[in-house]
């Protein structure tokens, strides 16, 4: 079956087929470097590096560019508000970027482009567009002349008159239409700027992707992505200046992953609800964020609690045991039995079934659910009285594999010796309030971990099994 892939252009699901066989060109919208990435921006990281992974599993040769937005007026306040230069406090950031993600299992794209290392391409762009009769110089600024191009609002679905309902010309803008929009900011005074054609200033936002995407991937990609947000207008504003210049197709396919959510409620800093992955990663196991990441399929709003987290853990945990008492079991395993040959055969079915839902538009959460049926299945083999090292090799090849496509670190996770105390009284508590279905999960979950409880006359002791 080939890899089906939802469009947000098509708005359905279309067969993939690279511009150019064996390769995928793909672009990725970064985040804007003034700060700690929250875990909303955390999402789209994770989820395209696993469809990477999975195309590169797949035997594509992914050329992966994912961008640096390091100047912008977020940077120009951050830069104000802690007493630093707009490249320092980017430099800064960044480096927090990578430590994040690097510890949420993400690998690093191949090329990571920064605005202010392509300034002169930027403005070459602009200056192309003006002469294409596509964009325009006012009072020192620069804008795209929306209407020009004929297809504006085709991936967002949008009409120009549905558009042109909610636009408006703001204080200080020079444009010609409320449609149009800024390709070069001038500089105000005291800001970083830069030297153009068109006095001192800065790019726009939108600019910058086009322009980038075009040095380091040519003028049509494969695959275009980014969180939900940026279909509208950033996304969209890319295909205008992209296609307006080259004539061509900007991007064959578009992929949007949808919004995350806080205890059913939108992430926001006024709702003092805003985490920040450099927090959460001190508490949980990053390697447990990315799982729940994907347990979710990647279009599809998600919400983060603290309770779900603690059941995906034990969730996570109840794989790992599986593949330590598969590791744990190899050294006692003879030659050949009578069941190995169908043994190996459901183990090849069970890889099958996690390619299926993979190609099915890297349905992750259903890609999930087959780990689950492969521990359970592991399990069973593990009942038998005689096992064959061949069917336990396959087995723990199995488990390695399918969790590095989905970027998921095997291993035990190892409870300190105060959480195991907080979490027996906890229990006590529980059972002192008669919650039994607490006190039972609370058992379930530290036998799970490799922790045996003992209730005695002296009360609850435990040991490592």
């Amino acid at each position: 079956m080939s890899i089906q892939i939802y469009n947000t252009l098509s708005r359905k699901k279309e067969e993939f087929i690279p511009l150019e066989k064996g390769t995928v060109k793909m672009y990725v919208c970064g985040p804007t470097v003034y700060n700690y990435i929250h875990i909303g921006n955390a999402r789209p990281a994770i989820v395209f590096d696993t469809v990477r992974r999975y195309l590169e599993y797949r035997d594509y040769d992914v050329q992966f560019v994912s961008n640096f937005t390091d100047v912008d007026d977020k940077l120009i306040k951050a830069a104000n508000e802690l007493g630093g230069s707009v490249p320092a406090i980017a430099d800064r950031f960044i480096e927090a970027y990578f430590e994040d993600v690097t510890a949420l299992g993400c690998k690093r794209a191949d090329v990571h482009p920064r605005v202010m290392e392509n300034m002169d391409i930027i403005i070459d762009f602009i200056k192309a567009l003006i002469q294409k009769g596509f964009a325009y110089e006012s009072g020192g600024d620069v804008y795209y002349r929306t209407r020009k191009f004929d297809t504006y609002g085709k991936l967002s679905h949008q009409s120009i008159d549905e558009l042109r309902l909610g636009a408006r010309i703001e204080v200080g803008e020079k444009k010609q239409d409320a449609l149009d929009f800024a390709l070069w900011k001038a500089a105000k005074e005291g800001e970083i700027s830069w030297d153009s054609p068109w006095g001192k200033g800065r790019p726009g936002w939108h600019i910058e992707c086009s322009a980038m995407a075009k040095k380091y991937l040519g003028d049509s990609i494969d695959i275009h992505a980014g969180g939900q947000d940026l279909a509208f207008p950033h996304h969209e504003n890319e295909i205008a200046q992209s296609e307006a210049l080259s004539g061509k197709e900007f991007a064959k396919y578009w992929m949007h992953n949808g919004y995350i959510n806080i205890d059913n409620e939108k992430m926001s800093k006024s709702l003092g609800n805003f985490i920040t992955v450099h927090d959460i990663i001190k508490r949980h196991d990053p390697n447990l964020i990315r799982f729940f990441m994907l347990s979710v399929h990647y279009r599809h709003p998600i919400n983060y609690s603290e309770e779900l987290l603690e059941k995906l853990s034990a969730g996570l945990n109840r794989i790992n045991t599986s593949y330590q008492n598969l590791k744990h079991r190899k050294g006692s395993s003879t030659g050949l039995t009578e069941t190995s040959s169908e043994w190996l055969k459901k183990i090849e079915s069970i890889r099958r079934q996690f390619e299926k839902e993979m190609d099915d538009d890297f349905n992750t959460a259903n890609a999930i659910s087959i780990l689950f049926e492969l521990s359970k299945q592991a399990n069973y083999y593990l009942l038998e009285s005689n096992t064959d090292t061949v069917v336990i090799d396959a087995f723990i090849k199995e488990f390695e594999e399918l969790f590095a496509i989905l970027g998921l670190v095997l291993g035990e996770q190892e409870l300190l010796d105060e959480e195991i105390e907080a979490l027996i009284e906890q229990r006590i508590q529980a059972r002192k309030d008669r919650n039994f279905a607490l006190s039972d999960q609370i058992r379930d979950q530290l036998k799970e971990m490799n922790i045996i409880l003992e209730d005695t006359a002296q009360g609850t002791r435990w040991k490592r099994g």
